[in-house]
């Protein structure tokens, strides 16, 4: 008896205490890039299959909602986190901004408000998601051919480094997390 009671409080607590495994609970170094870069790189990737689990099965009709007059979609928003992502690739791994074409591509985007209110609109969540990971593609592989010094030295002609600039990125994306989430939220069942 003094068995089975051992065992149905072990089980008990089995129940309550379930891990989520689908959260990653330890932060390490992708594989094929140094240490720090490598955690950096985990981190993103982390954050971004977070943002993608939570919005990939929106119709074209919620993923164009807005919430007010003032507000951005969560397609939109997918948008914008791929112009950021693409921006902080021309910065850090070319040292400039966006040139002409890049900034006829990505302006709207990046900056959102009323314009992109008006043309970003219309395509399905795929459509966004497909964008960010070409840009994610770009990222890894150019991270990939930095080290760890590369990432704690000072960006020309700015007052950042390296390391802060795509720290910046993720805390953009975590950002951004919590609204497409408010705005999920508030969408009309």
């Amino acid at each position: 008896m003094k068995n089975f009671k051992i065992v149905a409080v072990l089980f008990i607590l089995s129940i309550v205490n379930v891990p989520n495994t689908n959260a990653q609970n330890i932060i390490e170094p992708k594989e094929g890039y140094t240490p720090q870069i490598g955690v950096l790189v985990s981190m993103m990737e982390d954050l971004r299959s977070r943002i993608t689990s939570s919005v990939e099965k929106m119709d074209a009709e919620s993923t164009d909602y807005l919430l007010d007059n003032n507000a951005n979609s969560i397609g939109a928003m997918i948008l914008h986190l791929a112009a950021t992502e693409k921006y902080y690739q021309v910065f850090t791994f070319e040292n400039r901004g966006f040139n002409k074409e890049e900034e006829k591509e990505w302006m709207m985007a990046l900056e959102l408000g009323d314009k992109a209110r008006k043309k970003i609109k219309g395509k399905s969540i795929k459509h966004y998601l497909d964008i960010w990971e070409e840009v994610r593609q770009e990222t890894i592989s150019q991270l990939k051919t930095k080290d760890d010094k590369w990432l704690n030295s000072k960006i020309d002609n700015s007052s950042m480094n390296n390391h802060w600039a795509w720290y910046h990125v993720m805390e953009h994306q975590a950002n951004h997390m919590g609204q497409i989430r408010l705005v999920q939220k508030r969408i009309p069942k």
